[in-house]
């Protein structure tokens, strides 16, 4: 027999003290299309790339109505599935082994399916700008500092863009601001070629190429991330967001060593010209799905400091958008110990071959994050997607201070495949909430921060594990700072209850 599950409602504005979801829509988390990746994280980082659905779908009611809610043109449509379940079975209805795989739901959904069709193609033709700038900043000056400044040139347009693309998002027709911005991605990776392709050899335009590329990124994340909650049912946004997550680090899997076997046999330049090409069909993908304007009834206004301002005074009116903040600033800056890879490929893991080393920790997150996508199935039907962050977060740290503690190079990379697997999860889950518990006219804005924090954080981990690894060693800073994120994790979780009680 099949009941109903009721939501409890909370009409305060801070419903997150009790866990129950505030007024607003659903939604899930993905990551750039087109653009040099800002960085990996439980969320991120990155992250994750696409958006939504052509014909509506379906949105339940805000929490804090006493109705279900419709979503204009564009946004969710009577068509979405009964939320009615029985109790603690699969709402999606599969049976057997299919529970434990990937929840395809969403690409039911046709401008979904569409939009994450294209994002499979620029997952990889991302990579391709990634690798093939500092590549060609490292041919031209033979400096690896020259590559690290490249990287830092990039950040500041990012942050700034990113806060500023986020206001833009809550005040004008997504869809067109996602068309101008993945246009302005596609001209951009055109100039990289050109200049390649002529022999220019400028760090200085290289430079400001990758500023303007990374100024476009941050306009368009905040923009492309708010959309999904329009698009898909609530209740399928923890498999939408498995779904683009899982394509954005298979991209930074395959992306690289397509990379790598293509520059030899076509030339570095060309590789600019394919992710060109990719954006193209990103572009046409936008154009394809239906307006995306504000609301009815959301006040018109500017985006403008003030706003950013109000975006930032938001979340810390509500607890539970702070804490899925902080659980992946935890996560990355203490737990992420990609810039000591080098130092333990040449010393710890050296017997196996320096260059096997590196390839296999670099890839090693990656992989268990791709993996943890397929089997997503298995935590696509949790409900307390509090207790899915702290869980990940938890692993995430455990599994970073035992990869420290590993003398073997093949127990070092099974303990980051965990480690990715729970950034997989954590990742799923800190979207869902972040989009779930901001009402439609805040989710830009709360995806600009959130597209900072995921740029940000793995750029602070580098400069302080870099530091400590050599003051301390590298397996005791990766060590320390993994047990670190498990403590502080369990503290922020025990002292700030919101976390722990939301559930959907």
């Amino acid at each position: 027999m099949y009941r109903a599950r009721r939501k409890r409602v909370d009409t305060s504005e801070s419903s997150d003290e009790s866990g129950t979801r505030p007024s607003g829509g659903a939604s899930a988390d993905s990551g750039p299309a087109g653009g040099a990746p800002a960085g990996t994280g439980p969320a991120g980082g990155a992250s994750a790339d696409t958006g939504p659905v052509g014909e509506a779908s379906a949105g339940t009611g805000p929490a804090g109505g006493a109705s279900a809610r419709t979503e204009p043109a564009g946004g969710a449509s009577a068509g979405a599935e009964p939320v009615a379940t029985e109790s603690g079975s699969d709402p999606s209805g599969r049976r057997g082994w299919r529970r434990w795989a990937m929840d395809t739901r969403p690409l039911r959904r046709p401008a979904y399916r569409r939009l994450w069709s294209s994002t499979v193609v620029t997952a990889v033709g991302s990579q391709l700008t990634a690798v093939a700038v500092p590549k060609q900043i490292y041919d031209i000056t033979g400096s690896s500092a020259w590559v690290g400044a490249a990287s830092l040139a990039g950040l500041l347009p990012l942050i700034v863009f990113a806060l500023w693309g986020g206001a833009v998002a809550d005040t004008m027709d997504r869809r067109k601001l996602l068309l101008i911005t993945n246009t302005g991605i596609a001209v951009t990776s055109l100039l990289f070629w050109v200049q390649a392709v002529t022999g220019l050899e400028s760090v200085g335009a290289l430079m400001l190429l990758l500023a303007l590329q990374q100024a476009f990124w941050g306009l368009n994340a905040p923009a492309r991330n708010a959309s999904i909650a329009r698009l898909v049912p609530e209740g399928e946004l923890p498999a939408a967001n498995a779904l683009g997550s899982t394509v954005m680090q298979t991209g930074q899997v395959v992306g690289p060593l397509l990379a790598g076997a293509l520059i030899p046999v076509i030339g570095l330049p060309e590789l600019y010209l394919i992710d060109a090409l990719a954006l193209c069909v990103t572009v046409w993908a936008v154009y394809k799905l239906p307006a995306l304007p504000p609301l009815a009834g959301t006040a018109v206004r500017r985006a403008g400091v003030r706003e950013i301002v109000a975006g930032f005074r938001y979340i810390a009116g509500h607890k539970v958008l702070l804490l899925s903040f902080l659980a992946d600033i935890v996560a990355m800056v203490f737990g992420m110990p990609r810039a000591l890879f080098p130092q333990l490929a040449a010393e710890t893991y050296a017997p196996y071959g320096e260059g096997l080393a590196l390839g296999l920790l670099f890839a090693a997150i990656p992989v268990g994050a791709v993996l943890g996508g397929l089997f997503s199935g298995t935590f696509s039907r949790a409900r307390r997607h509090g207790w899915m962050v702290i869980g990940a977060v938890v692993v995430w740290g455990a599994a970073i201070a035992g990869f420290g503690l590993s003398g073997s190079l093949w127990l070092a990379v099974a303990f980051l495949a965990v480690a990715g697997v729970a950034d997989m999860v954590s990742m799923v889950f800190r979207g869902a909430i972040l989009l779930s518990a901001a009402t439609d006219e805040m989710r830009g804005r709360m995806q600009g921060v959130f597209t900072v924090v995921v740029a940000g954080g793995p750029r602070l981990a580098d400069v302080l594990h870099g530091s400590a690894g050599s003051a301390a060693g590298a397996r005791e800073a990766v060590t320390g700072g993994g047990l670190l994120v498990v403590a502080v994790m369990l503290v922020l979780a025990a002292a700030m209850p919101a976390l722990r009680r939301y559930r959907v």
